[in-house]
């Protein structure tokens, strides 16, 4: 492979492969209950990312064991990662997050996974779960939502949060010795190639474990929709997008796992999703591109530990 993909990782790390289940808990974001905003950022939609969940009414050990059971049979896997997904699963009371995972650390569990937002780290909800960690033997992986550096982009998309605020969180969440997962949209239309390469930079830079890559898409009764419909924005080309992850990838440190390299949505909710194109034909078309242009991740990751003084360690 050209890149670093998080099957083999896994394997590497487990020995055996490792299988990840969402889970869904009743929360919501401090972006769309009025803490920082009402409105949400622009692409997101009501039912928020978890589309494959179960309903959070099952509690998070029926989850677990409806999921599990399914799991076993389809895909022969013994050890499974526990993904807390919809919205900001780290925006409740201390003892709520620490109720829900504990009760996920059932047998063969050996990683939580929590999707959040920068402005949703504290040392005190990171000391929580690092008493659980060591308590129940089971690793922390803790997803940021970013999308993009650019700090103008994300004004546009109303994040609610700026640079500051995710380089923030990573060291407070480095200082634990959790892994970091963080998402990006390659395809914002207000970002050039520029913010592309910075991105990867700054990713690199921060040495964060894993990324996750994403291209927008339009969910119908969303700002996003509503400018899309209006023709205020224009989406880039597929080929462009291509482009865009194979440029992102160059830039960013091999070391980094790569769970994602193009995210899906269900038809029926969007008005755009990857060009009409299937997730798997998109994966296909960047790494035939990476393969005609003999690239890999990390081929332009030479930024970093003082550029500009490798001439004198040459000359010496």
């Amino acid at each position: 492979m050209r890149y670093h993909t998080y099957g083999s990782y896994m394997k590497e790390k487990y020995g055996q492969k490792v299988y990840k289940i969402p889970i869904n808990i009743l929360v919501s974001c401090p972006n769309r209950d009025g803490c920082v905003d009402v409105n949400g950022c622009i692409f997101c939609g009501e039912k928020g990312s978890g589309f494959e969940n179960l309903p959070h009414t099952f509690s998070v050990k029926e989850q677990l064991e409806k999921n599990i059971e399914y799991i076993k049979k389809k895909y022969k896997a013994d050890k499974y990662v526990v993904y807390f997904q919809n919205f900001t699963n780290t925006y409740l009371p201390i003892t709520e997050l620490k109720k829900y995972a504990e009760e996920a650390c059932i047998k063969d569990v050996v990683e939580l996974s929590f999707a959040t937002r920068p402005d949703c780290i504290s040392d005190e909800y990171l000391t929580v779960l690092s008493k659980i960690s060591q308590k129940y033997s089971v690793k922390i992986n803790i997803e940021l939502g970013l999308q993009t550096v650019n700090y103008r982009t994300l004004d546009k998309i109303n994040r609610g949060h700026s640079l500051a605020e995710f380089i923030d969180a990573v060291l407070r969440i480095k200082k634990y010795k959790f892994e970091v997962c963080v998402h990006v949209i390659l395809s914002l239309p207000w970002d050039d190639e520029k913010d592309v390469i910075e991105t990867a930079k700054i990713l690199s830079a921060l040495d964060i474990q894993h990324v996750k890559i994403h291209a927008l898409y339009v969910e119908k009764n969303t700002e996003l929709c509503r400018m899309y419909e209006k023709d205020e924005i224009e989406m880039i080309p597929l080929e462009d997008y291509v482009n865009r992850v194979v440029l992102f990838l160059e830039y960013l440190s091999p070391v980094i796992v790569i769970q994602r390299i193009a995210g899906r949505a269900p038809e029926e909710d969007t008005v755009f999703c990857n060009w009409n194109t299937s997730w798997w034909k998109i994966k296909d078309m960047i790494e035939a591109k990476l393969e005609s242009l003999n690239t890999f991740q990390g081929a332009r990751c030479d930024y970093l530990n003082g550029k500009a003084l490798r001439k004198f360690q040459l000359k010496g």
